[in-house]
């Protein structure tokens, strides 16, 4: 069974572009409920804490570099099929193949700096969520 909770985080190319607002309200208007959420910059440290699982990946020292560039915003949304819905709001990983309308396509600058992240899975969800919000910032 589908969860109803996700996790995502709008990356520094889009903040830093003043699309954090836009992307928000077609977050909100796509009927997702804004759990948790903050402003935050990362260190290279922790952006790499973050992607661990890439550590070994030929992209880790850019996309840690990447990460901790610039503020990003973190959320952890709420709706019933969370996951799977979210992935479609936000469209492919490269821009380039994202379909029309969707966050990716719309606010995307390349494959690598693509706007914004969304879990992948339910277990992945709750794990990046935990990441960056304790149970008690979850209301």
């Amino acid at each position: 069974m589908a969860g109803n909770r996700t996790f995502t985080m709008i990356k520094p190319d889009a903040v830093g572009a003043g699309n954090s607002g836009a992307i928000i309200k077609m977050i909100e208007e796509a009927g997702f409920r804004i759990v948790a959420m903050k402003k935050t910059q990362l260190t290279k440290e922790r952006a790499g804490q973050f992607y661990e699982v890439h550590k070994a990946r030929p992209f880790y020292n850019d996309l840690t570099a990447y990460m901790s560039s610039g503020f990003i915003i973190p959320m952890i949304l709420e709706k019933d099929n969370a996951v799977e819905d979210f992935r479609k709001l936000i469209g492919a990983t490269d821009p380039a193949k994202a379909e029309k309308g969707t966050i990716r396509n719309l606010f995307a600058k390349s494959i690598d700096a693509n706007a914004i992240h969304g879990s992948d899975s339910d277990e992945n969800a709750a794990i990046e969520g935990s990441f960056f919000f304790s149970k008690f910032e979850q209301f």
